[in-house]
C-alpha cells in the first residue's frame, strides 16, 4: 500500500470517528454533523472577511475625514 493510501486511511478511521461519535451523543446523523462543520468553516471564513472590509472601509474613512496638511501655512 501506497503512504498516500495509509495516510487516506488513518484520516478517515479517525477523523470521521470523532464526528460520528459526537453524532451518536446529539442524537443526530454523522452526516448532519459533517455538514454542520463544513458550513462552519465558510461562515467563519467569511466573517473574517467582513471583519476586514468593516476596517478598510473605517481606515478610508478616517482619512477622508482628516485633511492632510502639508504645511503650517494651510491652516
Amino acid at each position: 500500500m501506497s503512504a498516500i493510501i495509509k495516510l487516506k486511511f488513518f484520516f478517515e478511521k479517525h477523523g470521521f470517528h470523532v464526528s460520528s461519535r459526537l453524532a451518536d451523543t446529539l442524537g443526530m446523523r454523522a452526516s448532519s454533523v459533517r455538514l454542520f462543520f463544513i458550513y462552519l468553516s465558510f461562515v467563519t471564513v467569511g466573517l473574517w472577511f467582513a471583519v476586514y472590509l468593516t476596517l478598510a472601509f473605517w481606515i478610508r474613512l478616517k482619512d477622508l475625514i482628516r485633511a492632510k496638511r502639508t504645511s503650517v501655512f494651510d491652516l
